[in-house]
């Protein structure tokens, strides 16, 4: 049976973050991931207040990455968070956002590696020994805790591209694929595919999770409203070979990323097609994202996360999840 997660951006006060995370539990979510951007606020204290409010939800960083928290402080946060909720705690590390971080002056360099050589670290690190590692990217040397882990955290990968992809297969717990449409979850689960298969796993063995940009509301118009703004960042970050994928016009695109450089929202909201709109998100109707979500089960998706904007009010989206989408998929 399909799990749902749903994602928080922390932008708001902590308690309003809070309070979705427990809605969202008391709604039927199975997992809850809180985005990690350093112009937000902090993911581990958000993490904190939530695991001291609920009381079954499995939760972690959606994602965090190895350039801006080394490692070892990354394993510090999620064995203390198991701590305070055994068994809850998940880790979902990604490469990071190459713009944000070179924002912040870090060039996000052998991403791949960088991503290889924090999951080895963090699993060596919650053994509770001491740890040395050699890694392209990262080296520890004699490195341990002055406290004992509980034990192994499951690790979930964010991915995009084919190499990634196929890594995430091969060392992750679960995948954590960023994308809404049919045809790059496709391409996503054959490469997951060529990675288990290299490591001697079963596809069993992964959570293949769909991390989508979801709208939803009883007004089409409202939902897609909510979700333009998140697609137009999308459209800006994506490879040329991603849109062109889905036919969308590169001169279109370039328009939309012009627009986000300067500063023009307006103007970059405004230019989000029906096309993008149809490539990068799940919005409209329960009926509508219902039809959008089977699709993406019939690829191979064990995991649906409801990822930002998740409608334009998110306590009455919640709720309209939780009674016609959740229900369709686990009745």
């Amino acid at each position: 049976m399909v799990k749902f997660g749903i994602e928080f951006v922390p932008k708001e006060a902590y308690w309003k973050t809070v309070y979705y995370a427990v809605q969202s539990e008391k709604r039927g979510f199975d997992n809850l991931w809180i985005t990690d951007h350093y112009n937000n606020r902090n993911v581990y204290v958000t993490l904190a207040a939530t695991a001291i409010y609920t009381k079954k939800i499995v939760f972690g960083p959606g994602v965090t990455n190895p350039f801006l928290v080394n490692p070892i402080m990354t394993t510090q946060s999620l064995a203390s968070l198991d701590e305070m909720a055994p068994g809850r705690v998940v880790l979902g590390m990604g490469a990071g956002d190459v713009t944000t971080l070179a924002s912040t002056g870090i060039e996000a360099t052998k991403q791949l590696s960088a991503v290889v050589d924090a999951i080895a670290i963090f699993r060596a690190m919650l053994e509770g020994k001491s740890v040395t590692y050699e890694g392209n990217v990262f080296q520890v040397k004699g490195t341990r805790f002055n406290f004992k882990p509980r034990g192994q955290i499951p690790v979930y990968i964010g991915a995009q591209g084919p190499k990634m992809l196929e890594t995430a297969g091969k060392i992750g717990d679960g995948v954590l694929i960023n994308a809404s449409h049919p045809k790059d979850i496709d391409y996503a689960v054959g490469q997951i595919k060529r990675g288990v298969e290299e490591a001697g796993k079963k596809m069993s063995d992964v959570d293949v999770t769909a991390y989508t940009s979801f709208s939803v509301d009883k007004k089409p118009d409202k939902a897609m409203g909510a979700a333009s703004p998140v697609v137009a960042f999308i459209v800006a970050g994506s490879p040329n070979v991603i849109l062109e994928r889905h036919g969308i016009d590169l001169a279109k695109a370039d328009k939309i990323r012009g627009a986000l450089a300067k500063g023009d929202f307006g103007g970059a909201f405004g230019s989000v097609s029906p096309k993008m709109m149809e490539a990068f998100c799940i919005a409209g109707t329960p009926d509508m994202c219902n039809e959008k979500i089977s699709r993406l089960l019939k690829a191979g998706i064990t995991q649906f996360v409801v990822g930002s904007p998740v409608g334009p009010n998110v306590r009455k989206s919640i709720d309209l999840i939780s009674e016609q989408v959740i229900p369709h998929f686990k009745e």
